[in-house]
């Protein structure tokens, strides 16, 4: 398994799961192409199933997977346990959890960070600036 990263490139990869099409265009739609002026543009990987998210963080070259802890049958915090047990050097992990007290699962999945839904653009876009800034080699 590699643990290789993209961000050398141009573009940093994002990893999307949920098995709702809505909750993928939500997150997709609060980040942009571009979260923050001082982080390369992002290319999305929309996931719908629990064997794709293994398959696409298998090959590496995600940068950052956000996960959908209500999603089903498999959720997010379920994933981001494996994952974290799983790959060396995995990228980081954000899993999305049903309400704010639900918060202290996404630690127990060792998740690097956490945001409920419903779904804040900017409580998200920070969490996503944050992680993907640690895949960014600093320019100055």
């Amino acid at each position: 398994m590699t643990s290789a990263s993209s961000s050398a490139g141009k573009t940093l990869r994002v990893l999307v799961y949920s098995d709702d099409v809505d909750t993928r265009e939500q997150v997709i739609l609060a980040l942009g192409r571009r979260p923050h002026p001082d982080l390369p543009e992002v290319e999305y990987v929309e996931v719908a199933t629990e064997p794709v998210v293994i398959q696409q963080m298998d090959a590496g070259g995600v940068d950052l997977a956000v996960l959908d802890g209500e999603a089903a049958p498999a959720g997010g915090m379920g994933i981001a346990k494996q994952l974290k047990d799983e790959i060396y050097r995995c990228p980081p992990l954000l899993v999305l959890t049903g309400r704010v007290q639900d918060n202290w699962l996404a630690t127990w999945s060792r998740a690097d960070a956490a945001v409920s839904h419903p779904l804040d653009p900017i409580e998200l876009a920070e969490a996503v600036i944050r992680l993907l800034r640690s895949r960014v080699p600093a320019t100055t």
